[in-house]
């Protein structure tokens, strides 16, 4: 399903995408939760169901990145992030599926089970991880791999930025933007007041932003910042808006050049805690709120972050009356079976820290009441 195809035909000719998910993903209503707020009309859009391989935001950013790369007839890709990086195990497994090959440029970060998950199958399925321990070092060595996989294999690998967030990967949400508003013409929402979702390197929020303003939706969105300062800001966003639409606009100059909305992007900065991945009690408590409630599989670097914004913002009485869309990014399939009998011995050493060591206190809570 891709909207953005059937309403600019130019977009489909010059930009180049490969099939991964299944669309559209389901909207529903969160009755219990809306029960108990009191205030909002609430309605959850689960791209965690984005995928039975694995879920989330990034399966529709990777059809676009994957599809370029394939295009462009590479053999790899290199990408970045954190130890525990749902951009790197997704980009391992699609790339995997799409005959590429995946490198991993990773920094440190708080210890979680789900970091040891994502290390396991990102290294299962054959991904080349490599730990560095700071922004500097990764830089300098990510000059270093592309010169040697150059070498090897006479080409340079594509380069796939942190999140997937660049205005090639931010497409894949304009398009969702647009199966959102089909999903309203058929009924299955009204048409939102707010969106709310996590704010780690934008490409998700900010595709959503373009998307709602080519669709016509007066929808107003919240970002919740769940990463440091320097990935999330205004200046940051007006940036990739702008740079999103050009690349669009050139495809098809049908698409119109829009200028940055202000006044429908908000930033949320006072969930985050004390460091990127590093849990809050509200986070923990509205996952587990969530999954008590609702079914629902919330986490709590992203998903539960943004979520306790929504619920914050209800109990003040700021979207009493309000149409609000939550917009869950996480992958929700178990990967825990899928890691049984894995050795972690087998990973880089640098990594094998993250399960002779001790999970945050608040990760035990998390899946203890999960």
């Amino acid at each position: 399903m891709m909207p953005l195809f059937d309403q600019y035909p130019g977009v489909r000719q010059h930009i180049h995408r490969v099939p991964l998910g299944n669309w559209p993903t389901p909207v529903q209503r969160m009755p219990a939760i809306e029960r108990g707020l009191g205030g909002p009309a609430l309605h959850i859009k689960r791209d965690d169901l984005s995928s039975t391989l694995y879920g989330g935001n990034k399966v529709r950013n990777l059809e676009f990145l994957l599809g370029r790369a394939l295009y462009d007839r590479k053999q790899e890709v290199l990408t970045f992030g954190t130890a525990g990086s749902n951009q790197g195990l997704a980009t391992a497994l699609y790339a995997k599926q799409v005959g590429l090959r995946s490198i991993s440029m990773l920094l440190p970060q708080p210890n979680a089970r789900y970091v040891r998950e994502n290390l396991l199958l990102s290294h299962q399925a054959g991904a080349e991880l490599h730990y560095h321990s700071n922004a500097l070092t990764t830089a300098i060595a990510t000059l270093y791999q592309l010169a040697r996989h150059r070498m090897r294999t006479g080409a340079s690998p594509q380069l796939i930025p942190p999140g997937g967030s660049s205005p090639l990967g931010m497409v894949g949400f304009v398009n969702a933007a647009l199966e959102l508003k089909q999903q309203v013409e058929a009924g299955e929402m009204p048409e939102p007041d707010y969106l709310y979702a996590p704010l780690g390197t934008m490409g998700t929020v900010i595709g959503l932003l373009l998307g709602f303003r080519l669709a016509g939706l007066d929808t107003r969105v919240v970002g919740v910042r769940v990463t440091a300062p320097q990935y999330s800001s205004v200046r940051k966003a007006r940036r990739f808006f702008l740079k999103t639409n050009a690349l669009l606009h050139e495809a098809d100059p049908d698409v119109p050049l829009l200028p940055f909305p202000e006044d429908h992007f908000t930033i949320r900065h006072e969930f985050y805690g004390e460091d990127y991945a590093q849990y809050t009690p509200e986070s923990v408590d509205t996952a587990l709120h969530v999954k008590k409630a609702e079914a629902i599989q919330f986490e709590g670097t992203y998903t539960g972050k943004a979520f306790a914004a929504v619920i914050a913002d209800a109990h003040a009485g700021a979207l009493d009356g309000k149409t609000v869309l939550f917009w869950h990014t996480a992958n929700t399939r178990d990967l825990a079976p899928l890691v049984e009998g894995l050795d972690y011995r087998a990973l880089p050493q640098p990594f094998r820290q993250y399960f002779e060591q001790p999970v945050q206190p608040l990760d035990e809570q998390l899946r203890g009441g999960a």
